[in-house]
């Protein structure tokens, strides 16, 4: 049980049970024996109206004081009765059974100050009939069931606000889901796509820069301008990346797959690296997803290889083993006079590599391999 603050509707009950007692004592109505001490009788309900506009913030407290009070009064005079003291204790009743579990102490404690306040209320009767005591036992059942019943709407009340809060919660969380999960194949694409084909355009023009004649200065000049624009495009690129990265799954939207490695491999010729392809094993159709994850491993690596190694031999080997795919790209390291581009903290290459390779409970290893370097990664085929 908590308590609460005094609201407009507690000031509503203390002064109607005020008027209440102060109209019957004054004027003696419901048949009720005039009082030898008028006035103490008034101040009595004057009091017991303060402790009614109290009964919310201490129910257990303003309850027990009348119960207390009000049977010491009976048994100590002898004096009927009145309307108001026994409907008093009804909304005491009311307000304890309330705010109180039905099986709690605090609503064990309503009840038995119920029983005895009509016990000794009965004293001032000369000793009430057993029809009295019924419709004592009838109107406090219906005022503790009618606390009951308003706690258990409360309760109610409560726990469907709080399926609320936590249905709005649970749809702002899937929003945010949803567009990190964008963001995600925003900034994967963007890396596989426009990065690597960037990357892919700076080689080339470096490869045909090489190959110019020295008496070509400004072509060389302006080819070498090429490749300082497009490398700085790609490195303010994965800063950008940064912004809309996230550990969002793939979209499954059709791709490109193993079956176009060939065009892979034109490309990067094209820039000026020896790519050898090697399949091995029974080629068979793979799910959508993992088909486009090994093509983006593939891509990365060759990309990768035109980045930090320039123009050298790459074998690129596809292996359809019985339980899963294996995919290895190994160069032979730059060859003399090449400058590789400068590593830019954060990049997204073995970053995502890896997540896609993981995606597929997959795992993906990198590293330097004799002169070169090798990326090697392991798809489990189901």
């Amino acid at each position: 049980m908590h308590a609460t603050r005094l609201n407009a509707a507690d000031g509503l009950v203390a002064t109607a049970v005020g008027l209440f007692a102060l109209i019957e004592e004054l004027t003696g109505g419901t048949e009720l024996a005039e009082r030898p001490v008028p006035a103490l009788w008034v101040a009595g309900g004057i009091a017991t109206a303060i402790l009614v506009l109290f009964r919310r913030v201490a129910p257990i407290w303003t309850m027990a004081v009348y119960t207390v009070v009000s049977g010491a009064v009976f048994v100590l005079t002898l004096e009927d009765a009145a309307a108001w003291q026994w409907l008093t204790e009804l909304v005491f009743l009311f307000t304890v059974l309330s705010q109180a579990r039905l099986r709690s102490g605090q609503a064990l404690f309503g009840v038995a100050a119920t029983v005895v306040f009509v016990a000794t209320m009965g004293l001032t009767y000369g000793g009430a009939e057993f029809a009295e005591y019924a419709i004592a036992a009838g109107m406090s059942a219906i005022a503790g069931g009618a606390g009951v019943g308003v706690r258990r709407y409360q309760v109610l009340a409560r726990r469907a606000e709080q399926r609320t809060d936590a249905v709005v919660a649970r749809s702002e969380q899937l929003v945010r889901e949803a567009v990190a999960e964008e963001q995600a194949r925003l900034a994967r694409e963007l890396h596989d796509i426009v990065a690597s084909s960037v990357s892919m355009m700076v080689m080339q023009a470096g490869g045909l820069r090489r190959r110019l004649p020295a008496e070509l200065g400004p072509e060389r000049d302006a080819l070498t301008q090429i490749e300082a624009t497009g490398r700085g495009a790609v490195e303010e690129l994965q800063r950008m990346l940064h912004l809309l990265r996230g550990p969002a799954p793939d979209s499954r939207l059709p791709q490109p797959g193993l079956a176009r490695v060939g065009d892979l491999v034109d490309q990067s010729r094209t820039a000026g690296l020896d790519v050898t392809v090697e399949v091995t094993g029974d080629p068979r159709p793979l799910p959508a997803g993992l088909d486009l994850s090994a093509y983006r491993i593939v891509q990365e690596a060759l990309t990768n290889t035109l980045k930090h190694a320039g123009p050298t031999r790459v074998t690129v080997t596809i292996d359809h083993g019985p339980g899963e795919l294996r995919l290895d790209v190994t160069d032979d390291g730059p060859r003399d006079g090449f400058r590789p581009a400068p590593h830019v903290p954060g990049g997204h290459g073995l970053i995502g590599m890896r997540e896609r390779a993981a995606l597929f409970h997959g795992s993906l290893d990198a590293g330097p391999a004799k002169s070169g370097f090798t990326v090697r990664a392991v798809l489990p085929l189901k």
